[in-house]
């Protein structure tokens, strides 16, 4: 059979991770399995894109049934991924058609012949080794208009967990410091930011809560939830599994977090812990696996794993492949909320401003960091979190990858060094919340009590208080969020922040690139999303 003429996948280039070497090339026999993201239907986009402008009471959402209905991949797209997999000896081991996805499983030497990469084994300075591959792939001509991104032959690491201990935490085996803020359970902070209190909160709602390591004890969650627990159910993708690994200021701090804070928000809640890989198959896997999860249904989905949009962790064809599931996510009335990061302005990077995806997509309310002080009754102070280098910083910025959303025009970001900016990209936060760990969230990990900051508290939060609303809401949903609350820009039903910076970028009156609209007032919030006047 005469080979057919081959294409690069547009975005799909890939630079070694930052001070990566090879060690070796991977065995040719080596078994992988690759996931093929195929493009939507064009409808997908524009009829999201249309909800989005719409208010609460007018949108009308799709099930997941009906998503699949009418949003699912055509059997002739199938056929023709079928028949390329079988002229390279690669065999497909899952479709679904409604995810738009297609998974291949081969030998490495069969992959690499069918992509037109070469896959050597990386080792980057911290000792992580992972498999990996350098420029484009190649697809058939005929295939350019149907593949959005295919994953799964690089799987390097590509998210971290956005959690931040005490300097001087019990957790490090190290006394607090002396002068160190009280930390809160998260019920306090609830109720000092004014969430609704509503009889059995949470009841009806599903938290979906994504996690790429680390695992949870029950025990541990019988301690600090006591009788009135949350049901929590841990949901295996790619193999990943619920499996605590003694780091209680790592991966397993991260999922106790994230169960916690919502299960103390929302107690009457049901909440799915979606584990999977830290790649990026995995993480779109576990992604699509809670948005199209018909069992469970999930309404909100919480992530506090993320990375530098732009730094080599993401290609801009992942990037869409993630953007096309956030848009299915708002077409079924499911709110996504990501951390935004902890090392300020510059996300982690050596140089310059970047911020973090996926709080960078547009489709995603991306949470950042605050400094609350309080004697549990009132707010004294709320303030930018920036503890500097070492401590932390809230993520914040201007996105590269991403065009400024409608929901943004005409936006511009605060200087610290005076002045401000137009927004030329996706601005990032759009909320905020406590996330110093210096005024941090109780929490029970791995046998152990300590507080926790970072903004992976504050995407858990926010998540407790959507499940909350969509209770109050009766038979809708919030769904995507980031249009709605744009519109409350200068209402009540945001407590704005004005002092503080992340580093490049200051807080000041109205959105900033710090803690973006302030920190929800709950109930004025869902006033405002029943229609009812919230102006201050």
């Amino acid at each position: 059979m005469q080979a057919r003429k081959t294409v690069p996948l547009p975005g799909s280039e890939r630079n070694p991770a930052r001070g990566a070497r090879v060690t070796g090339p991977v065995d040719g026999n080596e078994p992988i399995e690759v996931r093929i993201s195929l493009k939507p239907p064009n409808s997908l986009q524009q009829k999201a894109e249309e909800l989005a402008t719409q208010s609460v009471d007018k949108r009308q959402y799709v099930s997941r049934e009906d998503f699949e209905k009418t949003f699912s991949t055509d059997a002739a797209t199938i056929e023709r991924i079928q028949q390329f997999a079988s002229e390279h000896n690669l065999a497909v081991s899952h479709i679904d058609r409604a995810q738009h996805v297609v998974h291949l499983t081969g030998a490495v030497r069969d992959m690499s012949q069918a992509f037109q990469t070469y896959l050597e084994h990386y080792q980057k300075p911290d000792g992580v080794t992972y498999r990996g591959r350098t420029g484009a792939i190649h697809i058939p001509d005929d295939l350019a208009n149907l593949i959005e991104s295919v994953n799964g032959l690089d799987d390097r690491p590509v998210a971290t967990p956005k959690i931040r201990l005490r300097s001087k935490s019990t957790a490090t085996g190290v006394t607090p410091h002396a002068g160190a803020a009280s930390d809160f359970k998260p019920q306090d902070i609830a109720k000092l930011y004014s969430f609704p209190t509503t009889a059995n909160a949470g009841q009806g709602q599903c938290v979906a809560i994504i996690e790429l390591g680390g695992g949870f004890r029950q025990s541990d969650l019988n301690t600090y939830f006591g009788a009135h627990k949350p049901t929590v159910t841990a949901v295996s993708v790619d193999k990943g599994h619920n499996s605590p690994t003694g780091d209680a200021g790592g991966p397993d701090g991260e999922v106790m977090l994230d169960i916690e804070v919502v299960g103390a928000v929302a107690p009457s809640s049901n909440i799915a812990v979606y584990f999977a890989p830290n790649t990026n198959k995995g993480f779109l896997d576990a992604i699509s696996a809670a948005v199209h999860d018909k069992t469970r249904k999930p309404s909100v989905i919480s992530i506090s794993w993320g990375g530098p949009e732009d730094g080599g962790g993401w290609s801009p064809s992942v990037l869409n492949a993630f953007n096309a599931i956030f848009q299915a996510a708002s077409l079924m009335g499911v709110t996504v909320l990501a951390a935004s990061g902890d090392n300020g302005s510059s996300d982690g990077m050596d140089s310059g401003n970047h911020v973090d995806f996926p709080a960078s997509s547009p489709w995603v309310t991306g949470c950042g960091g605050t400094r609350l002080t309080s004697d549990k009754k009132t707010i004294q102070s709320e303030t930018v979190w920036n503890d500097g280098a070492q401590g932390g910083a809230t993520g914040g910025g201007i996105s590269t990858a991403f065009q400024v959303p409608t929901y943004q025009k005409n936006l511009s970001a605060a200087l610290t060094k005076g002045g401000t900016t137009p927004l030329t990209g996706r601005g990032v936060p759009d909320v905020a919340g406590d996330a110093d760990p210096e005024t941090g969230y109780d929490v029970r990990v791995d046998g152990q009590n300590f507080p926790i900051g970072g903004t992976s508290a504050v995407a858990p939060l926010m998540a407790g208080l959507v499940a909350i609303l969509n209770q109050n809401l009766g038979n809708k949903t919030v769904g995507f969020m980031n249009p709605l609350i744009y519109n409350a820009m200068g209402t009540t039903a945001f407590r704005d922040i004005t002092n503080g910076n992340n580093g490049t970028y200051c807080a000041a009156k109205g959105w900033d690139a710090c803690t973006g609209l302030g920190v929800p007032v709950g109930t004025a919030l869902l006033g405002m999303l029943k229609g009812q006047a919230a102006k201050a």
